[in-house]
């Protein structure tokens, strides 16, 4: 009985461990020698391989289509249906387990997940992968770090400080609780104490907060669990714990702040920031937007409904700052925009600046510039990195009135190059976030007026798709670089020949939706895409956009997250990748042929 067999290795991973054990009591190994047919095409089969050593052809009557390697399991279309579409020949010396048909028979019968991955096609593989993903990391949650949580500050007051004196440093920290030095000891108080000891035993603001502390205070580190702050809470009755870091006072961790990380805490974000009384207030509700991702991935929240969650707090985030620092006439006349993933609601990390102004009128220069550099330098503080491009509110050629972008769109048109090609996609994505939003309205009806009938412009447009190749090679194989350390890059093979394929329809049709996925969907319901393409199209994109955002959470500061290493994956993550690759490189095809890129 092979005791070696992965367990984790999908599917057998939707497996009871008594399943695992039934599995395991009918393994085999087989042996094939360099060329030796394992299943013919047409052929039942008697057994599911799972390859151990060596190299496994997959082909058809027209030619090779994939390379299997170890952990690769094939095929499930024998068992189930009877016999195989594909034929499959050992290439060079090869071992693998072999599992009896009887036995894959009997578990898909009586486990319904592991029979999904049998009988799904690629949209619903992804789908079902993506489930049992979330799944597995909703459990991590109560495992997270106390330090991964908001924290209120470590401010402290003396024992002799009046209640007044505390509550006016409450008020200013915007927090509701304080340490409090007493000699050798340090207490906790509460704007609850504060309150009962005015307004229900009426005595003084002036009175010491010394009899109003507590002493008793209850302790965790910042690395402890979240799950030991809520057993803790729950067995002390405990509002709030002080987190310490041997003799240092980190900060105050209350229930709500708990309760809210383990129900998604994004509301509480929301309402910070709309309480924001400062630029200071604001980057501490960025910081914590920004923790709220990892969040949401630890609780199993969708990809697509993550980024419309930070989309929509960042979105709060940009109209506050706007509030605060743009002055009245900016405001009144002006539209603030964000555009590049921002703009399509597909930002989950963190990255650059990509934002804009429009203005229904000229602004004085003088006042236009101090809110230009104003609200680009808080962005920086607040996290966000200049974009490369420069795309950003205090560049002129994004912070200007109506009239000059209406002229920009004409000279783009005009003299299309790759830079007026870019400036289009860039624009089109655009979505307002504060002030006068028909502003943005008409710039994307003149464009789309503009653009309208230009087939030519379109399909230079479009020709995009083709700056970087699919990761996929003639054989269904990854192709990696080893200027990326082996690596795929999951933005350039993947998500790019997506996003902009599909922008370049929506704009020839002139659609007003920003999102990738709406965009597609409008499509499917158009007739551009047929309904069971638009469907593996948005199944394959989001699977990317989840393998991008797991790449971004676990790298470190300032990298991209984008790029996949193939041997980091598990068996089936390889084989849905290169599925999601196929309905790419199908993608590409399609955009070539409706646009007639080939005339290019």
């Amino acid at each position: 009985m092979p005791k070696a067999f992965d367990a984790a290795n999908p599917p057998f991973d939707r497996l009871t461990p008594h399943e695992m054990e039934t599995l395991r009591a009918a393994l085999d190994i087989v042996y094939f020698r360099p060329g030796e047919p394992v299943i013919d095409q047409g052929s039942p089969s008697q057994a599911l391989f799972v390859v151990i050593k060596g190299t496994i052809e997959e082909s058809d009557g027209a030619g090779l289509l994939a390379l299997l390697g170890p952990k690769d399991s094939f095929d499930s279309r024998a068992l189930v249906h009877g016999k195989s579409g594909h034929a499959f020949r050992a290439r060079d010396e090869t071992l693998c387990y072999s599992v009896p048909r009887s036995t894959v028979l009997d578990l898909i019968q009586n486990n319904p997940r592991f029979a999904s991955f049998f009988y799904h096609d690629i949209a619903r593989k992804l789908d079902e992968f993506v489930r049992d993903h979330d799944e597995q990391r909703h459990g991590s949650m109560m495992r997270a770090r106390i330090s991964e949580l908001f924290l209120h500050p470590a401010a402290f007051v003396e024992a002799d400080d009046s209640v007044e004196t505390a509550g006016r440093k409450m008020e200013e920290i915007n927090s509701n609780a304080l340490f409090v030095r007493d000699g050798q000891r340090t207490g906790i108080i509460t704007g609850m104490n504060l309150s009962k000891a005015v307004v229900l035993r009426r005595q003084s603001i002036q009175t010491s907060v010394r009899n109003l502390a507590h002493f008793d205070l209850v302790t965790l580190r910042p690395d402890d669990f979240v799950s030991s702050a809520l057993v803790l809470m729950t067995k002390l009755n405990k509002r709030r714990v002080v987190i310490r870091d041997d003799e240092r006072f980190v900060g105050i961790l209350e229930d709500i702040d708990v309760l809210g990380y383990l129900a998604g805490s994004a509301q509480v974000i929301a309402g910070r920031i709309e309480r924001a009384a400062n630029q200071d207030d604001l980057a501490a509700a960025a910081r914590q937007t920004a923790a709220q991702v990892r969040t949401l991935r630890r609780q199993g929240i969708g990809v697509e409904l993550i980024g419309e969650i930070v989309s929509d707090l960042n979105q709060r985030l940009f109209s506050r700052l706007f509030d605060l620092l743009a002055p009245a006439d900016i405001r009144a006349v002006g539209c603030l925009m964000v555009m590049g993933s921002e703009g399509r609601g597909e930002q989950t990390a963190r990255t650059d600046q990509d934002n804009g102004l429009i203005l229904s009128r000229a602004i004085e220069q003088a006042e236009l510039d101090k809110f230009r550099t104003a609200f680009s330098g808080a962005l920086l503080d607040f996290g966000f990195p200049p974009c490369p491009g420069h795309v950003m509110v205090n560049n002129p050629a994004w912070s200007k009135p109506l009239p000059d972008y209406i002229a920009d769109i004409r000279r783009w048109l005009a003299l299309p190059d790759d830079s007026a090609h870019l400036n289009v996609a860039i624009l089109f994505d655009a979505r307002c976030v504060a002030g006068d939003a028909t502003l943005l309205t008409e710039v994307k009806t003149r464009l789309i007026e503009m653009v309208g009938g230009e087939q030519a412009f379109l399909a230079h447009f479009a020709r995009a798709i083709d700056l970087f190749a699919t990761p996929i090679g003639l054989f269904k194989n990854l192709i990696t670089s080893a200027g990326n350390g082996d690596a795929i890059d999951l933005k350039k093979g993947g998500l790019f020949p997506i996003v902009h394929g599909v922008r370049s329809l929506a704009l020839e049709h002139g659609l007003i939706e920003t999102a990738t996925d709406k965009r597609i969907n409008r499509l499917r319901d158009m007739g551009v895409l047929h309904a069971e393409f638009a469907r593996e199209l948005h199944q394959a994109f989001n699977f990317m956009l989840m393998l991008r955002l797991d790449g971004q959470l676990a790298e470190s500061a300032g990298a991209t997250g984008t790029l996949v290493r193939p041997s980091s994956l598990s068996s089936m993550e390889r084989d849905l990748l290169r599925d999601a690759f196929y309905v790419v490189k199908k993608f590409r095809e399609f955009i070539r042929h409706h646009f007639n890129l080939g005339a290019f």
